[in-house]
């Protein structure tokens, strides 16, 4: 059985929950100046065959061609993306990416978003924020720490 939670403060604003499939699952909620879709997309990984990956970009497309053209849309799932700083997509993502070059999967997903117009970068530069917060000993391998300060 497939659930999906929400947090008590925001409950109301709940217009519409749909699982599409079993990849594919979007909530609408109420905003003040438009409607907001968030959708749910575990994408298949990248060592999935192309057949896969193909099939799972087919099924978005379909989602986001049926979805109301005007309210935000909010893509959300694992995409075992890794997103570089390659210029040709410095104009969607900005200079402040944590891997120098993309993945296969992480060229789909920006190729995805960029024409759907879904992701914007706002440019501005992100100052004394650490890529890296831990090296190994060995200094090959690096891992970020993401601290939530609420």
């Amino acid at each position: 059985m497939k659930r999906i939670s929400v947090h008590h403060r925001i409950v109301s604003a709940v217009n519409k929950v749909e699982f599409v499939s079993s990849r594919v699952l979007h909530i609408v909620l109420r905003g003040c100046w438009c409607n907001i879709i968030v959708l749910n997309v575990p994408a298949p990984s990248e060592e999935k065959g192309v057949h896969a990956k193909d099939s799972f970009y087919e099924e978005l497309e379909h989602v986001f061609y049926h979805l109301y053209k005007y309210h935000t849309k909010i893509l959300l799932g694992d995409f075992s993306a890794k997103v570089g700083r390659e210029i040709i997509f410095k104009r969607a993502i900005g200079n402040e990416s944590l891997h120098r070059d993309s993945n296969g999967n992480g060229v789909r997903i920006v190729n995805f978003a960029t024409s759907k117009n879904v992701v914007k970068s706002t440019m501005f530069p992100h100052r004394n924020v650490p890529k890296y917060t831990w090296n190994s000993p060995d200094g090959e391998t690096q891992t970020r720490m993401i601290i939530d300060h609420r």
